[in-house]
């Protein structure tokens, strides 16, 4: 597939989203796989979020920003690193409702990635499950990526849409954000508390914005960032992480209790298999296609294959079922086999010469000339031409002598 933007080249979907598709590409430049988000069909305010999500560049462990992007005729792609775990909301569905250490794990990492978000002025306005990505970590500890600021605002910047437009999904929508107010970073730490809800219950939170009462180590936290004043909420999302580990509810590095249990969560790779033109450390090369057939070893009379045939014409011949006879390192004995007709020949092959030793003229090239042909009669070569002249000679003096000496008699 030829590349996009002469950059991407798209190998295979892996996702659709509100604005475009997700694919799994092969980046040219970073020699490396990534994650291209392609965007479908679009007006001016979707092109100026896709613009605005593009020239995001927070570099955190918990972020997954566009590092990217292209543009070619009416379609554009921004690339981004390419997390393979799949999302929070997958291994929900997968698993159910998730263990409080795991949860707390998981919170803690979010927390964490929106202090570097926040700190860039920036408010994602769409924390939800399925926005939440995962390596492929198996039964270990959890590594949780922010992703998707499609809907992302600006802090002190003007809005691209009216006041009566509501931006994010609802459920996870602090009530402010519903009533249309500017973007704040205390709405994203309400989706926060809203998605601690569903990840220990299994239960998405109704669009009536309504959610269960919590108990355990985390029901305060979860009261204390859902509260409809954003006031009442923490200030920042350090001061969330603070109240997160007073909990005590986050296992320290190094100690995850939930790997005890049978049924523990398993975040596995979720990628598709590769196609064959393609391997884990980037596209087939063609180094690594079959070896062609050895040259044939010389013939049982001491001469090569290539001494005692007749060198073929370049121009290739056509192939009886219809494929083009294209330069090929295949000998023409192989090609026979395969296909169950005479060979085509190619550039540098050999072709045995007839019988009779003579060629048709239309195989040989005009570069090649044939050897001379010798004639022999009684003696040999040229030995035999050599005596006939001496003998000539010979018969010739003789015949002199004898005339010289008759002439000096008869005077």
């Amino acid at each position: 597939m030829e590349a996009f933007a002469g950059r991407y080249r798209l190998i295979d979907l892996v996702g659709t989203g509100g604005m475009g598709s997700v694919w799994r590409a092969w980046d040219l430049r970073r020699s490396a796989y990534v994650a291209a988000k392609v965007l479908g069909q679009h007006d001016a305010a979707t092109l100026l979020r896709f613009v605005r999500e593009q020239s995001l560049r927070i570099e955190h462990p918990h972020v997954v920003a566009p590092h990217g992007w292209a543009a070619d005729d009416d379609k554009v792609v921004f690339a981004m690193e390419l997390v393979r775990g799949g999302s929070v909301a997958t291994l929900l569905g997968d698993h159910g409702p998730l263990p409080e250490s795991y949860v707390a794990v998981l919170v803690d990492q979010l927390l964490h990635g929106l202090s570097a978000v926040h700190a860039a002025r920036i408010v994602h306005r769409d924390v939800k499950p399925a926005n939440l990505l995962l390596d492929a970590t198996g039964t270990g500890r959890p590594h949780l990526r922010l992703s998707d600021f499609g809907v992302a605002g600006l802090l002190d910047e003007p809005r691209m849409t009216r006041h009566s437009t509501i931006l994010g999904t609802p459920g996870y929508l602090a009530p402010e954000q519903l009533a249309g107010a500017d973007p704040d970073p205390r709405q994203d730490l309400y989706a926060v508390g809203a998605v601690t809800v569903e990840l220990l219950t299994g239960e998405r939170p109704g669009i009536d914005g309504k959610l269960p009462e919590l108990d355990g180590n985390l029901g305060e936290f979860v009261r204390r960032m859902t509260a409809k004043n954003p006031s009442d909420r923490p200030e920042s999302a350090a001061s969330a992480g603070r109240l997160l580990a007073a909990t005590g509810a986050v296992p320290p590095p190094g100690t995850d209790p939930w790997i005890q249990d049978p049924d523990a969560p398993e975040v596995f790779d979720q990628l598709p298999p590769l196609p064959p033109d393609w391997t884990p450390v980037g596209p087939r090369t063609r180094h690594e296609q079959p070896v062609p057939p050895a040259v044939p070893p010389p013939t049982s009379a001491g001469r090569s294959a290539a001494t005692s045939a007749r060198v073929v014409a370049r121009t290739p011949a056509p192939v009886p079922d219809g494929r083009s006879a294209t330069p090929s390192m295949e000998s023409g004995a192989t090609a026979s086999m395969r296909t169950g007709a005479p060979a085509p020949a190619a550039m540098g092959d050999v072709a045995p010469a007839p019988m009779d030793g003579i060629a048709p003229a239309s195989a040989v090239t005009d570069d090649v000339a044939p050897a001379p042909a010798i004639r022999r009669h009684g003696v040999v070569g040229r030995s035999g031409r050599v005596l006939r002249v001496v003998a000539v000679g010979c018969f010739v003096g003789a015949v002199g002598l004898l005339g010289s000496a008759a002439w000096l008699l008869f005077r």
